[in-house]
């Protein structure tokens, strides 16, 4: 039985199009939705002797031009967040959740935390060396998670 749906976005037209279809599976169902946008660092903290190797320079104290970087980031995670809600919730419950780090794992981390029953993510289908070289999300969730996952394909002819 499906109760909780995580899905994955971010501000490409692929995760919009796997968001569109996680909630029309979650009405079907009537099951709770959980949004995720996982956020890479733009800048990686740096550990230098002495500090924190949890919270690296975070327990030194975080330049000014990181914090508003990580500002810019929480904004933008957001309102990818409540596009997806104001487009295709309607009177769905929705959690949501915004984590930084590795996309990977951290939609399966959320969806443990969520206690998803299946999680939804979009796919650009990258094929050959482009593969290679990025790696894939979406085959990491899938060889990782302890829960169904479904994911979801966009042909460019659905963007017209």
């Amino acid at each position: 039985m499906i109760k909780k749906i995580l899905i994955g976005i971010d501000d490409s037209k692929y995760a919009e199009h796997a968001a569109k279809y996680g909630f029309e599976i979650a009405r079907k169902f009537n099951a709770a939705v959980g949004l995720v946008n996982i956020v890479e660092p733009a800048m990686p903290p740096q550990v230098s002797a002495g500090t924190d190797p949890i919270l690296g320079t975070l327990s030194q104290g975080i330049g000014l031009e990181e914090m508003e970087i990580m500002d810019i980031q929480k904004n933008q995670s957001e309102n990818i967040v409540d596009s997806a809600i104001a487009k295709f919730a309607g009177d769905l419950q929705v959690s949501h959740f915004t984590e930084y780090g590795s996309k990977a794992d951290g939609i399966i981390n959320c969806g443990k935390e969520f206690k998803a029953d299946l999680i939804v993510l979009g796919t650009h289908s990258r094929s050959g060396l482009d593969r290679l070289l990025m790696g894939s999300v979406a085959e990491h969730v899938v060889r990782h998670s302890e829960v169904p996952v479904l994911v979801v394909p966009f042909k460019e002819s659905e963007s017209q």
